[in-house]
């Protein structure tokens, strides 16, 4: 029975919203109570209850939650005014606060997203504006939700038996985590889909077409231009259904914008803050020389080792045979820095992912026999290794182009990279968890040997509080869920398969297979690996859809061109560019660039032809709406406007509620929350704590 009750209040969370972790380790006792203070009068002035607990290595763990139900609901209601007034929400909600959100209740996603607003958003927001490492809040690690350990086992449970995911399971996952992750799993669960008729008809092209066949090339070109078109309005009707269309046009001030002048708004009136556009422009221009001395570079180191490689490979038979730019450019939006980084992040892995197969088919097998003589320079580094000049000579028979080259390079990227990368999303996790933790008490040893010392995190926890706390600390240890990363890897992906699949037509039915063990890792990795993410919203996969159609189009070029190239026989023109006609070449990538433009306009057209849920929904909520509007002011049972918002929240009321609440009820939940009363106990357990452990003297340590 004892057993039953504790994972209740496991599963439930004790109603903590967020956790702050709050680490000292290099921090004096008269900083480390200050910085303290300075956190705990933030969340107090915000409204919202603390409470603070003993972490682990020199660390505490401040919890917070929204207070009451009224607060929440009012600054859930000011929330959803402000996307009917951008245009988000087509109906005005209602202006009584309990109808409008008995119409539509808040999800658990809204309620992290609302509650993580009010901790980080700046204080002329409304905001505590605590920003994790950065100038006062240097000791606050990570804000993170808790983990729903009953909801996780049930998603991967049910994930694991099913091959297609239902619209419901992404409003799970929307609901859960955010908009921003549901469009991941919900572009990767697409792709999935599109992926087994390429994957069908690649297994038949291998089978009876062979390797570089014009037919399949055609047929991926147009699957690519299908699926990214499709991709296109899949967002838009999910993005009207979830209810985020246009969200990414509200754009949020960047804390680190850095302006250069205040004026006033000759329309609205309010204070903007300017920097100059032409400067942003003259910053933003260093990027372009940023970007080619990276091509320069790593393509200079790509074909460095590729020269190598070959020589060692298949010429040599001798001995031994066997940032960037972003924060300089000061964005003022959160939404435009994301998109750059998201551009200059796109360029580089491009760079480091093609190029070596670029090099392979369009220079080791064209001009391979005219470069590769050139390679005997690395005869000078072998010659004090070589027994006899035998060894250094090239056999009498010349140089041969390895026609298998290309293919063992697609190969590799479409089997290989894709377990080695599995195994780093899994197993280096897991690792650095560890590591992490070694780290950290060897930190505390240091700590102990100045004079202070921790004297053990579960020392002081209650009993019924033991179990949870234990699992908080192991949480506060994990990493940071970045859902970029886990599109840049898909979009990655489907460059492959759109530049070089016609090489290897298997390339599809490996992918396949890859994508749906990924989305069961990933389910995995955010409920296991990972610290559970913030419901951040978004209305897309952003800035990742315009590689997908880069991708779709530089696809229809390189796929023309590698048949052109490869097509007779699959040896290319085996190191003899007099077999190339250049005229030829041109015209086939010519013709191909335009048919791929003609298609995808065809495509573009039937699409916006095709009806869908999310775009119905959206006509019935816009006539509701004229319904709604012409009843109140021209029918006959006219609606009078209701009352207002009703009395003011203060912070006292506030804490005489929460200690009302706690009389009446002794379950663990509110036990947990009653044992410190208002922000002035919480700041005061927590220096009694910060008194006991943190060492005497500050000492950075590196």
């Amino acid at each position: 029975m004892a057993r039953k009750a504790d994972n209740k209040v496991l599963n439930d969370n004790l109603h903590v919203d967020y956790v702050i972790s709050y680490r000292f380790t290099e921090t004096s006792k008269q900083e480390a109570q200050k910085g303290l203070e300075r956190l705990i009068e933030a969340l107090a002035r915000t409204g919202l209850q603390t409470s603070v607990r003993n972490g682990r290595n020199c660390s505490l763990l401040v919890f917070v939650k929204a207070p009451s139900p009224d607060y929440f609901q009012n600054e859930l209601y000011k929330s959803r005014v402000k996307d009917w007034l951008y245009g988000l929400r087509a109906a005005q909600p209602d202006r009584e606060t309990h109808n409008a959100l008995n119409d539509s209740a808040p999800t658990e996603g809204e309620r992290f997203r609302i509650v993580y607003h009010l901790i980080t958003s700046p204080p002329q927001e409304g905001g505590a504006g605590i920003r994790p490492k950065s100038g006062d809040w240097k000791n606050v690690e990570s804000i993170f939700p808790l983990h729903d350990n009953a909801f996780n086992k049930q998603w991967i449970s049910k994930w694991s038996t099913e091959t297609f995911l239902k619209p419901e399971d992404l409003d799970e996952i929307r609901d859960r985590f955010g908009e921003k992750i549901a469009f991941y799993f919900a572009f990767t669960q697409s792709y999935f889909t599109f992926l087994i008729f390429l994957a069908a008809f690649g297994l038949s092209a291998w089978v009876l077409l062979g390797p570089f066949s014009p037919i399949y090339a055609i047929v991926n070109t147009l699957w690519c231009v299908t699926f990214t078109e499709y991709w296109k309005r899949q967002e838009i009707d999910m993005g009207i259904r979830w209810g985020v269309r246009g969200v990414s046009e509200i754009q949020q001030k960047r804390h680190d914008f850095e302006h250069e002048k205040e004026v006033r708004d000759p329309i609205t009136g309010e204070t903007i803050q300017i920097f100059s556009s032409t400067k942003r422009l003259a910053r933003q221009t260093l990027s372009i020389p940023f970007a080619l001395l990276a091509m320069l570079g790593l393509g200079t180191l790509i074909a460095t080792c590729f020269g190598i490689e070959i020589f060692l490979s298949e010429v040599y038979n001798g001995p031994f045979k066997s940032l960037l730019l972003n924060d300089f450019e000061n964005y003022e939006t959160t939404e435009g820095y994301k998109a750059a980084l998201t551009a200059k992040i796109f360029i580089l892995n491009f760079i480091t992912s093609y190029f070596p197969v670029f090099l392979t088919a369009f220079v080791y097998v064209p001009f391979g026999s005219l470069i590769v003589p050139y390679l005997d320079v690395f005869h000078i580094t072998a010659r004090p290794f070589a027994e006899n000049d035998t060894q250094l000579k090239v056999p009498k028979s010349g140089f041969q182009i390895n026609p298998d080259r290309l293919q063992k390079q697609v190969i590799y990227f479409a089997i290989t990279a894709q377990i080695v990368n599995f195994l780093l999303e899994t197993v280096v996790p897991y690792v650095k968890r560890m590591g992490f933790r070694e780290y950290q008490s060897y930190k505390a040893g240091q700590a102990a040997k100045k004079g202070g010392g921790d004297p053990g995190a579960n020392m002081n926890d209650h009993s019924e509080e033991s179990e949870f706390l234990t699992r908080v600390r192991d949480e506060c240890e994990l990493d940071v869920y970045d859902v970029d990363t886990d599109l840049r890897e898909m979009v990655v992906q489907f460059g492959y398969l759109s530049l070089f699949s016609c090489v290897w037509p298997l390339v599809p039915v490996c992918y396949l297979v890859n994508n749906w063990v990924e989305l069961r890792s990933d389910a995995v990795k955010i409920a296991v690996e990972m610290q559970r993410p913030t419901p951040f919203r978004a209305d897309g996969i952003g800035p990742w859809l315009d590689s997908l159609t880069f991708l779709a189009w530089l696809g229809s070029i390189t796929m023309a061109a590698i048949v052109y190239l490869f097509e007779s026989g699959g040896v290319g023109p085996g190191g003899t560019p007099d077999s190339i006609r250049g005229w030829a070449l041109l015209l086939t990538i010519f013709f191909s660039e335009h048919i791929y433009l003609v298609v995808r306009l065809v495509v573009r057209i039937v699409i916006s032809k095709m009806d869908s849920p999310g775009m119905a929904k959206e006509r019935a909520e816009r006539f509701m709406v004229r319904k709604r509007y012409l009843q109140e002011h021209f029918g006959d049972n006219a609606m009078e406007l209701p009352a207002g918002l009703g009395e003011k929240i203060t912070r006292q009321s506030l804490e005489d509620d929460a200690r009302a609440g706690s009389l009446q009820s002794s379950s663990p939940t509110d036990r947990f929350w009653a044992r410190q009363k208002g922000w002035q106990e919480s700041l005061q357990v927590g220096n009694s704590l910060i008194q006991k452990a943190a060492p005497a003297e500050s000492k950075k340590q590196q």
